[in-house]
């Protein structure tokens, strides 16, 4: 009898173990369990890649078909020949970007057509693809209003999509030394208000400002509207017809002055490039430091200051647009399906390795 009593105590105590045993067991897996779930919901949360942290990069104007990650991916491309001009500053794109193009998509075909009476530029670009002359334009600047009602006076609508970001690059001669500009001395040179470098820290020398005329470009337009607020050039100022031209006379004149989009500029031998600020003592070079001199180039060169580009850090920044006419032809089709290949993945690299920054 009691050894009866004695296994059914042993029985009952090893129920009792196994049931704490079971619900610690259980306990410890519903805890590790629900830490497991909120790290993965924070891993996802603060993922780049997640859909939600990256809608707000996207361009406004972007084409919603520009996804593709190299140009034989690219959908909708027309077959033909399409006409094409405008900003000087997409040189080094036509150059080295559109090419690759050609080669990848051949039944694109693209032809660069410089203006018969007018100087290359944004403007004369815009001109000519309302008038009919040209399929799409590349150019440096946004369209104005006029611009966008003389294309509504014919019947359509103009439409801007930017593929990259470019910024204005100020350069002195290489043996002039400044520490800086800020944006108001530089609006002051342009307008003869400051004539000698002594005023803005620099030696007792005569200021020559180089610049193309207001008619030559987008570059020179969003100077003479952004930096110098719409006022004119002062008397002082010697008018040039390239950048060409214009980097040749600042290398032989020891108080010239100039600026251009930052890939003509930066990288050049002959000239060297300025740190611009919006306030003194605050200057941002469009270069890398450490500054590379004329004495080390062409060994090396000037990179572009890419951070301060996207970042918005240098001051005198803008987007590089394709524009597009929208009238449901051929027209508006080539120049989306230009602007989507530009957008890729592939040409966003090759217009990073022409000089300019991303977009996207």
């Amino acid at each position: 009898m009691m050894s009866q009593k004695k296994e059914a105590t042993v029985l009952v105590l090893s129920l009792l173990t196994t049931t704490l045993l079971l619900g610690a067991g259980f306990f410890w897996f519903t805890k590790d369990a629900k830490v497991d779930i909120n790290n993965l919901s924070t891993s996802n949360s603060n993922n780049p890649n997640n859909s939600n942290s990256i809608q707000g990069n996207q361009p406004q104007n972007t084409p919603k078909t520009a996804n593709s990650t190299n140009f034989t991916s690219v959908a909708d491309i027309p077959t033909g020949l399409f006409n094409y001009g405008g900003s000087t500053s997409w040189a080094p794109i036509r150059l080295s970007v559109d090419s690759v193009i050609q080669t990848a998509r051949p039944e694109y075909r693209l032809r660069y057509v410089q203006p018969t009476n007018a100087t290359p530029g944004s403007g004369t670009g815009i001109d000519a693809l309302i008038e009919g002359k040209l399929t799409f334009a590349q150019s440096s600047r946004p369209v104005t209003d006029a611009e966008l009602k003389r294309a509504q006076q014919r019947g359509f609508q103009l439409n801007q999509i930017p593929i990259a970001i470019d910024g204005l690059a100020v350069a002195v001669n290489p043996n002039l030394n400044v520490p800086g500009l800020t944006i108001s001395q530089l609006k002051s040179i342009y307008t003869g208000n400051i004539k000698n470098w002594n005023e803005v820290g620099g030696p007792n020398l005569p200021i020559q400002a180089f610049t193309r005329r207001v008619s030559d470009g987008g570059t020179v337009e969003l100077f003479v509207q952004d930096i110098m607020g719409g006022q004119g050039f002062g008397s002082q100022v010697e008018f040039v017809s390239t950048t060409t031209q214009a980097l040749r006379k600042l290398a032989d004149s020891p108080g010239g002055i100039y600026y251009a989009s930052a890939p003509e500029v930066v990288p050049q031998c002959s000239v060297k490039p300025l740190p611009i600020g919006r306030t003194p003592g605050e200057f941002v070079p469009p270069y890398q430091e450490p500054l590379i001199l004329p004495n080390q180039c062409p060994s090396q060169r000037n990179q572009l200051n890419i951070q301060a580009f996207q970042s918005g850090k240098y001051p005198i920044t803008r987007n590089l647009f394709v524009i597009v006419k929208q009238n449901g032809q051929t027209e508006e089709k080539a120049g989306t399906a230009y602007a989507n290949l530009l957008l890729t993945e592939q040409g966003q690299e090759l217009i990073a390795q022409a000089g300019f920054v991303k977009i996207r």
